[in-house]
């Protein structure tokens, strides 16, 4: 396996699907300037390659990996706003709220995110009886992991607290619903995907989930190192926000090497985690990934 080239190419294809949504002007302008910004696009890649580890093609799953970019942008979108972070930057550009205005950027966010739904609800292929059934499990799965129980979840517990530090059980529990819920999303969505199509092991869906919770927290220490020691011409946004804002961070309270075992040993949980599956396409590029996310400096 070339995991580079793979790679390459499983990104390739989700940016040139992602750039034919909203080609208007107006609001859909504000909407595609934080959509096609650039990014990993490790969701709908995560996606595509827990499809094609499910005995399916990365094409049956690529509109469900661009729902889960669209739901991301939409909280990147908004997570940005002066309500929230307040950063200027993001992706080495000016954040959304800068270059159209608070209301036009809020306005984009709710769009992309009602578009996420829209994208999985409609997805075409030829499906297993007819396909209501498929694209409602993965609306639901989206649905969960966007809401109170994930992401926005995530976001209500970084944000309240009056500056209180958080414990490290604390953050784990933020970062879980926060980073982890997405993440989680698009590997379930991809097996999902598959099993539209074909008969897919249930553990599959099982080892997905695990897979992604603790890839997810592998990916946000990683992310907290990276706001101290990255290059922000690489890692496209300023570096020392997070200290700059008060907020407490798995490397304020462990400190980098400590940072550095943690995000190892998620890792090594994630690759372990998809044993609990069987897996036609093999699962070769999915520990590639995850051993590539511990050591991405962007």
């Amino acid at each position: 396996m070339d995991f580079t080239k793979e790679m390459e190419t499983a990104r390739q294809l989700a940016e040139d699907r992602l750039r034919q949504f909203f080609p208007g002007e107006g609001l859909e302008e504000a909407m595609r300037y934080s959509l096609l910004a650039g990014g990993k696009r490790v969701r709908p890649i995560l996606a595509m390659k827990f499809c094609e580890a499910a005995g399916g093609t990365m094409e049956e799953a690529l509109d469900f990996g661009c729902a889960v970019e669209m739901l991301h942008t939409y909280s990147l979108i908004h997570d940005d706003l002066p309500c929230m972070d307040n950063d200027d930057l993001r992706r080495g550009r000016p954040t959304n709220h800068r270059v159209y205005g608070e209301c036009v950027a809020t306005l984009a966010g709710d769009a992309l995110q009602a578009a996420a739904f829209q994208t999985v609800l409609s997805a075409r292929g030829t499906w297993r009886h007819g396909g209501q059934l498929y694209r409602a499990r993965a609306a639901e799965i989206l649905a969960e992991a966007a809401g109170f129980q994930g992401m926005c979840g995530g976001q209500y517990g970084d944000t309240v607290g009056g500056g209180r530090p958080h414990t490290e059980a604390e953050l784990t529990a933020i970062n879980d619903k926060k980073t982890g819920a997405l993440l989680r999303a698009a590997c379930m969505m991809g097996v999902c995907a598959s099993m539209g199509r074909r008969a897919v092991e249930e553990g599959c869906m099982d080892a997905a989930r695990d897979y992604a919770s603790s890839l997810g927290l592998a990916f946000q220490i990683r992310d907290d190192m990276l706001d101290v020691m990255g290059d922000a011409g690489v890692f496209g946004k300023p570096i020392g926000s997070d200290a700059a804002n008060g907020k407490t961070t798995y490397v304020t309270l462990l400190g980098l090497e400590a940072c550095e075992t943690r995000v190892l040993d998620y890792t090594e949980k994630a690759k372990a985690a998809l044993a609990r599956g069987k897996w036609p396409g093999g699962t070769a590029f999915l520990e590639a990934l995850a051993d590539s996310l511990a050591v991405r400096t962007f």
